[in-house]
């Protein structure tokens, strides 16, 4: 008698790993380090985002402009984050996270310069801000990337929260420090100040020894990394739906920070000191919501937590356009920071858990793009909206856009994060092989050969679907199913890889959540030997035309 046939687990019903308390990785060194040296450096970046905004309003003080100086900012992440999140998974991230740290902390010094000397313009301002941010773009894929190397995978969630954490806190001090000491000092000095917070992170970026196992191939190529970073996200589509919900949620939500700079000045009457605390009202209410995520999330699910911070934010927005006080407005903005935090840790965690660890920096990198690019985007058009009908007005649309996407939400619901074991399966064992092949050697041909019983047809056919999925996912190409004419009960999977490097890199890439699914074939294949594999590589056995023989065929008769 057959044993049972493993069921396939599917939908959004799995349970998920058991997260960890929010103050759990804390008690990892490496941990702490980081966390205290990025939350210095966000609050350098904070206090440079005041002097930056201020200084817009002063030399060039259109609504277009000042949005502008949120979309640069933005702008870079969109553009760069794909390229940064194949090299976070393919060089060493530490040496890749301190250029990014040096070339922040260079820009921010020229704008600091350019800002003493009275040199600045509209333009270069706007250019010295996307150089920094074209520096954050190289460096958030890798240090996020990194999160899951230095803490185990359970205390990935609460380490995700305690950076947003660390980055509201100095957001509820930062800009309010930042209009105190442009009011002070000016610009410059608050460019002085960023440029000075990289120090410390630079400094434990380079004492982390992180403990990697050595390459056994050579590095995938860029091109090559960024195909299957796009063609894992492809073939994954939990993770479209999270980058989808990122980038409406980035689009409608920009309003708030972009045009915070004209609601300090326009509908408020305030100067540079209101500004740094509309924006650390903002920070508080992200602060909030940083410590009671993990325990919404647990309490209400991941979808019903992010269409609550739609919600939230909308309402938030709408209470921004009709105050006219810092007291009337202030809460308004502490409202959007707790969706802020809400909407956006959830997204992160909900990448990170979800997809496996070898194209977790490129996963991270494509969710930027959308996030960002939608924040970039929405910069520049509530930006326009504001120019043409007020700052009242672009709040109270985007406002009406969040609500509006929340009808959409079935469609497009989100699964719970962890649900998935994504930790390599590790049952790979390269074959000895009779050839003496290269990493490079190629094309390989593989064919994997079934005995399927006829009643089991469909159940099969449902199983490969799934196993396309994750071929194509992994890397695999040309794949194909095929059943033998002359006798049915015999089916051949094949695909396609580049090199044999590849199909290491294939096999290698498997997870625990794949084995269930390689089970369930198994358990359907009849016959005494497991599923036979056959590895070919292809060679050209057409002569070259130079090669053919001169002589003339025969005469047919």
């Amino acid at each position: 008698m057959r044993p049972p046939l493993p069921t396939l687990r599917r939908g959004r019903g799995a349970a998920a790993i058991e997260p960890a308390s929010t103050w759990t990785p804390l008690r990892n060194p490496t941990y702490r380090r980081f966390w205290l040296a990025l939350g210095l450096s966000n609050l350098g970046g904070l206090i440079q985002v005041v002097g930056a905004g201020w200084l817009m309003v002063e030399l060039a003080p259109s609504p277009v402009m000042v949005a502008l100086v949120s979309s640069s900012n933005t702008l870079p992440m969109m553009a760069l984050s794909l390229v940064a999140g194949a090299l976070a998974d393919s060089i060493d991230r530490r040496r890749l996270m301190i250029a990014a740290q040096v070339f922040m902390a260079l820009a921010s010094a020229g704008l600091m310069l350019a800002a003493a000397l009275g040199a600045i313009t509209p333009v270069l301002l706007l250019t010295f801000v996307f150089l920094v941010g074209c520096g954050n773009a190289l460096f958030n894929p890798a240090w996020q990337a990194s999160v899951g190397d230095i803490v185990p995978r359970r205390e990935v969630p609460a380490a995700v929260s305690l950076n947003s954490m660390a980055f509201n806190v100095m957001r509820s001090i930062g800009p309010a420090a930042g209009g105190a000491i442009v009011a002070a000092a000016g610009a410059a000095a608050a460019f002085l100040v960023n440029t000075l917070s990289f120090l410390p992170l630079i400094w434990t970026v380079w004492r982390w020894r992180p403990d990697v196992p050595p390459r056994r191939l050579p590095r995938e190529p860029l091109i090559a990394a960024l195909g299957a970073g796009l063609r894992y996200l492809a073939m994954s589509p939990a993770l479209g739906r999270v980058m989808l919900r990122g980038a409406l949620f980035g689009f409608g939500g920009s309003v708030a920070l972009s045009l915070m700079p004209l609601v300090a000045r326009d509908l408020l009457g305030g100067t540079a000191v209101t500004y740094g605390l509309l924006l650390g009202f903002f920070g508080a209410g992200a602060l909030a919501a940083g410590v009671t995520n993990m325990r919404l999330r647990a309490r209400l699910g991941a979808e019903t937590t992010v269409r609550l911070a739609f919600a939230l934010f909308a309402l938030g927005l709408a209470g921004v356009a009709a105050g006219r006080t810092l007291w009337a407005t202030g809460p308004a903005m502490m409202l959007c920071g707790a969706a802020w935090v809400m909407a956006l840790a959830l997204f992160n965690v909900s990448v990170q858990l979800s997809t496996a660890r070898w194209v977790v920096g490129r996963a991270l990198s494509l969710h930027h793009t959308a996030t960002f690019g939608g924040m970039a985007l929405g910069g520049w058009v509530w930006g326009m909206v504001a120019a043409a009908h007020g700052a009242v007005a672009a709040h109270l649309v985007a406002a009406a856009l969040l609500v509006a996407t929340l009808a959409a939400a079935r469609w497009i619901a989100l699964d719970e994060p962890g649900a998935l074991d994504l930790d390599p399966l590790g049952r790979f064992r390269e074959p000895e092989l009779q050839l003496d092949l290269r990493p490079s050697s190629g094309p390989i041909m593989v064919m994997v050969d079934y005995r399927i019983a006829p009643e089991d047809t469909d159940a099969f056919l449902a199983a490969m679907r799934a196993r396309r999925r994750i071929r194509i996912r992994d890397g695999a190409r040309q794949w194909a199913l095929l059943r033998d004419l002359e006798a049915p009960e015999t089916w051949s999977e094949a695909y396609h890889v580049p090199t044999w490097a590849d199909y290491i890199r294939h096999n290698e890439r498997r997870t625990k959540a794949d084995a269930e699914l390689a089970d369930r074939l198994r358990a359907l294949h009849r016959g005494p030997e497991p599923p036979r594999v056959r590895r070919m590589i292809e060679r050209q056995t057409v002569p070259l035309h130079e090669d053919l023989p001169l002589k003339s065929p025969p005469e047919m008769h």
